[in-house]
């Protein structure tokens, strides 16, 4: 075992909604693609960030006082951190009485994160496990292969949870002691894909193919294929029946289950914090019944119905 170390950026303990069972679920920080309705903006870089949480500030500026790079700065919208000379030395975090200022990433050693892992072992019974997600997980492949040993060594069932953006290498480095691969393919269409998250698609829908073709000579693994429903972008007829085209002819049988996401639009305050800018303000959440259509549609072109999911809250 090496002392590799790993930027995660939540360690999220009795989930139900990242695989099979009761999981816990890793979140890595760093993504190479640019969803603009990323519910986890937080996520996206691969570095440690800062944030300032306004319900917890009680004005006191300690944090301001603290910092020597003349960072902060007191507004009336509250503290305003000035990111283009903060050096993220955590000095403001360590002095803030109020808990109003965050460090989003911290970094695990493998050895270290399994053994906070493994005290969740007692209720994942059969069918739960861990799941390790992101941002884009295996951007750190080396020290999440490790993890993994560790937790099969335990006989605990482990998923990956992709968006496929990644290199055939790193897929290598961790089939092995994966039991369960939850795949993203968002937007099938090649140029609207590149036009709204950033990359083009060919990689994703290649890298799904290469896995399907692996997990067809594996009985042992399973995969489940998730589309993020969001308005305007990938919450159209074409796009889902386009999408389980391409499913039945490359991995219908390897197919277990395709979840259809429903729009979380409960981020807003997260992308604030990141002095970003959410792009769907004041969106509504998916109705109840257009999820509904979209799951018939998927149906329609061919799919079995027992494999295609509604997931999410939806607006009746």
């Amino acid at each position: 075992m090496t002392d590799k170390k790993g930027m995660i950026l939540n360690i999220q303990r009795m989930s139900t909604e990242d695989g099979p069972g009761i999981r816990t679920t890793v979140f890595f920080k760093g993504c190479p693609l640019l969803c603009p309705w990323c519910h986890n903006p937080e996520s996206i870089r691969p570095m440690k960030e800062i944030e300032w949480i306004k319900v917890r500030c009680i004005g006191c500026r300690t944090c301001i006082e603290t910092c020597k790079r003349n960072a902060l700065e007191m507004t009336e919208e509250g503290i305003k951190i000035h990111r283009d000379k903060c050096t993220v030395c955590l000095s403001c975090v360590e002095a803030c009485p109020g808990l109003a200022l965050e460090v989003k990433g911290i970094e695990w050693g493998v050895l270290e994160l399994y053994q906070e892992l493994i005290k969740d072992k007692a209720y994942f019974q059969k069918q739960g496990g861990v799941t390790l997600s992101g941002g884009e997980v295996l951007l750190q492949a080396d020290f999440v292969k490790e993890l993994l040993i560790l937790l099969n060594q335990n006989g605990i069932h482990t998923a990956i949870d992709t968006c496929g953006f990644i290199s055939r290498k790193a897929i290598d480095k961790v089939y092995e002691e994966t039991d369960l691969f939850l795949y993203d393919v968002k937007i099938m269409d090649e140029k609207k894909h590149e036009e709204i998250i950033g990359q083009k698609n060919t990689l994703i829908l290649d890298n799904l193919k290469y896995i399907a073709d692996k997990i067809k000579e594996d009985k042992n693994k399973a995969i489940w294929i998730r589309t993020p429903v969001i308005p305007g972008s990938t919450d159209s007829i074409d796009n889902i029946k386009a999408i389980a085209v391409f499913l039945k002819e490359n991995m219908e049988e390897q197919l277990e289950r395709w979840e259809l996401c429903a729009f979380n639009n409960l981020c807003e305050d997260k992308y604030m914090r990141l002095d970003r800018v959410w792009e769907y303000k004041g969106e509504k959440q998916i109705e109840k019944e257009h999820m509904e259509t979209l799951r018939k549609a998927a149906v329609e072109a061919g799919l079995s119905e027992e494999k295609v999911f509604c997931t999410g809250t939806t607006r009746l």
